[in-house]
């Protein structure tokens, strides 16, 4: 492993080069999205073995007028923000639906990806006209404080996808915790948990047969090569995806198929791989309501009310600070 003689300009460019010299070898999931990675993931919520994607969609069309009481709260107007918004297909039923009400509300998606934002709000413009859309670039723990800071309205913070189920739990509690300590009493969170199920539907929905998920996690050895202009071969690595049903936590890896060097240019950086070496990519925790009454708990917060899908495959929990 060669010793960095560089100045790392970048968190992207900081990660890969902590994340592939460490012991096991690991990379953040986060950097998965560029265009490319966009298009991916939008391939990939459209598979019929990925679940997560119909089961939210029918929580949010059969339960929008309650979801839309909860949030009005006796027609208090509120600010929606949404953590990792992407294409924002899911969300545009309740903004659809709120718009349809005359509900007073204005939406602030956040997203790492500015070409995901980008097309977002191009997409409501045209589709929603009277909705007051104002995009935010970053990550969310980095924007979780302007978020207490940007309001006086009442707040809403969406985080879909079962995107919480990225950390691991003290990881989790953690993020919880940042998240409440933005709230005010009447403030709330609107979240989705995977449930736990049967273990090989949890397996095929991480590794689908046509190849799209192994792409996704490629991509960001694809960044790699053009952003840092590295030399990854990525056939040389298979993805491989193993779940655990006792703890609930599923892991991605990348798998070095030979021994191997591979060269990144604006890292000064040579990184060896030994046959079958892997690196982490992603984990995707599965829940289950006692689970995530403790997470909650811990993070000094409370659950209020609980939507499912008919086959109690995936649960959006709705979330507020605990008060004394």
């Amino acid at each position: 492993m060669q010793e960095k003689s560089t100045v790392l300009t970048s968190a992207f460019e900081q990660e890969v080069y902590d994340g592939l010299t460490a012991q096991p070898k690991f990379l953040s999931s986060k950097y998965f999205y560029d265009e490319i990675g966009d298009k991916l993931f939008q391939d990939i919520m459209a598979m019929p073995e990925y679940y997560l994607t119909d089961c939210e969609f029918h929580i949010l069309e059969y339960h929008k007028e309650r979801i839309a009481e909860i949030f009005t709260n006796s027609n208090k107007p509120f600010s929606l923000f949404e953590l990792g918004a992407g294409d924002g297909k899911k969300t545009k039923i309740l903004l659809r639906h709120f718009s349809e009400k005359d509900i007073d509300f204005d939406y602030s998606p956040i997203d790492i990806s500015q070409n995901a934002l980008d097309q977002l709000e191009t997409a409501v413009t045209k589709e929603l006209p009277s909705v007051e859309i104002n995009t935010i670039q970053g990550t969310y723990f980095d924007t979780l404080a302007d978020i207490g800071k940007s309001s006086n309205k009442r707040k809403v913070i969406l985080f879909l996808g079962s995107n919480i189920g990225n950390l691991l739990h003290p990881q989790a509690i953690s993020f919880l915790k940042n998240m409440q300590e933005v709230l005010n009493e009447d403030d709330l969170i609107f979240m989705g948990f995977d449930q736990k199920k049967n273990p090989q539907a949890i397996l095929d929905a991480y590794n689908d047969k046509t190849g799209i998920t192994e792409a996704f996690n490629k991509n960001i050895l694809a960044r790699i090569n053009k952003e840092m202009d590295g030399n990854f071969d990525l056939d040389k690595f298979i993805h491989w995806e193993v779940y655990d049903p006792e703890t609930g936590t599923a892991k991605s890896y990348l798998v070095s198929k030979e021994k191997q060097a591979i060269r990144i240019s604006g890292l000064d950086l040579e990184v060896n791989f030994k046959a079958w070496e892997t690196i982490h990519t992603e984990i995707s925790q599965k829940y289950d309501d006692d689970v995530v009454a403790w997470l909650a708990n811990e993070a000094g917060l409370k659950i209020t009310h609980h939507f499912s899908d008919e086959n109690k495959f995936y649960k959006n929990y709705i979330f507020k600070k605990k008060i004394g």
